[in-house]
């Protein structure tokens, strides 16, 4: 899809576009509210915004739309039709089963103590990586550790809407 496809769209359909970015209701209607975007740049501005109007329940809503760091590595080799959950988390796909275990064992004992799954911007990261983050935030208290979650969010966000107007560019920072 194009920028200008997306512009085009009626606020109803560019919203459910802007969920496969952003697992969060209102955070997709506000985007579509939004448009048109002048450029992709200006539309991660948007949505950097539109992000941090949002409370937590509206950022629980957005994590919940994410599998676990891990869970689609059973779905085989991403392609095409892979989802973008998938293609983000390729750094697990040659992980050994021990530390597959190991990151399965540290993303249910996050869940348990923070009320929802780990959340982090997977893109380029190994497995390694990704659990030696994991293990360091769980030393956080709940009220630092939602932050971070949600910036976490809001990277994957930028990467997505990225790819949604087929833009690859790196826009995590």
């Amino acid at each position: 899809m194009r920028l200008e496809d997306l512009n085009a769209l009626d606020a109803d359909a560019a919203a459910r576009e802007l969920l496969r970015c952003c697992g969060s209701s209102r955070w997709a209607r506000r985007m579509a509210a939004s448009r048109p975007f002048a450029s992709p740049e200006t539309m991660v501005v948007v949505a950097d915004k539109c992000w941090g109007a949002l409370d937590q329940a509206d950022w629980l809503e957005a994590f919940a739309a994410h599998p676990r760091i891990g869970a689609g590595r059973a779905g085989g080799p991403g392609g095409p039709g892979a989802s973008w959950s998938e293609q983000e988390q390729a750094g697990v796909a040659d992980a050994a089963e021990g530390l597959l275990r190991r990151l399965a064992d540290a993303n249910r004992h996050y869940e348990a103590r923070f009320g929802y799954i780990f959340i982090v911007c997977a893109s380029g990261k190994s497995a390694a990586e990704m659990l030696d983050m994991l293990e360091r935030r769980m030393g956080n208290d709940p009220e630092t550790e939602m932050p971070i979650a949600a910036n976490e969010q809001r990277k994957i966000t930028r990467l997505r809407l990225m790819k949604l107007v087929d833009r690859k560019q790196d826009t995590t920072e």
